[in-house]
């Protein structure tokens, strides 16, 4: 779900800097809804796919799986039946519900660099620029975050080292992203210069 926000999320800012003049006539907030349920919808089958598979596993007595919470790549190494459908199905989703929407990221942002190098005046590239910022930070987080769980866990068998990673993505990223999309806010730039002792011009 996260993903497909992301990208969302990278197509307003697109449709913002690139054409300005239709924004409100594009992300209306209908279209807006639209968006939320289709990414709905789509994660809500993949993982009702998912749980149908599982269930068609069998798990020896006493399996205790070394993880925080039930990670679907966690749950597919203990089993003790065949797991070869479910790994094609996951990596098959993987594609579908990380590769493309990171596509569609980039293409969004390959996009806005376009329109940016096109742009005479400094102050328009940063004020464009400044939208962005909060956006690729969280992308940037989410996205290296979960690499390093899959990696990880394909790389090394060490529990610790996956479970760590893996409340990176879950539970750190998106407690951090209130107070990075809330840096744009005057008020809280501010009481952050207060709280770090910063000089009014930094941030």
């Amino acid at each position: 779900m996260d993903n497909f926000l992301l990208t969302v999320m990278a197509y307003d800012r697109y449709v913002a800097i690139c054409h300005p003049l239709y924004y409100t006539v594009v992300m209306n907030p209908r279209f807006c809804g639209i968006l939320v349920l289709i990414s709905w919808f789509i994660i809500f089958w993949f993982s009702l796919l998912h749980t149908l598979l599982i269930r068609r596993l069998t798990f020896c007595v006493g399996t205790e799986i070394p993880h925080f919470f039930c990670e679907l790549a966690q749950i597919l190494k203990v089993a003790c039946s065949d797991t070869l459908i479910n790994n094609v199905v996951l990596y098959v989703s993987a594609v579908f519900l990380a590769v493309l929407p990171f596509i569609g990221i980039l293409f969004s942002y390959s996009k806005i660099v376009s329109s940016l190098m096109r742009m005479t005046s400094a102050g328009g590239k940063y004020k464009a620029f400044s939208t962005c910022g909060s956006h690729l930070s969280v992308v940037s987080l989410f996205y290296g975050t979960s690499l390093g769980v899959y990696l990880s866990s394909a790389l090394t068998h060490s529990s610790l080292q996956n479970s760590v990673a893996s409340v990176m993505y879950t539970l750190v990223t998106p407690m951090l992203n209130p107070f990075i999309y809330s840096l744009r806010n005057k008020d809280v730039k501010g009481a952050l210069r207060r709280l770090l002792n910063l000089p009014a011009s930094f941030l």
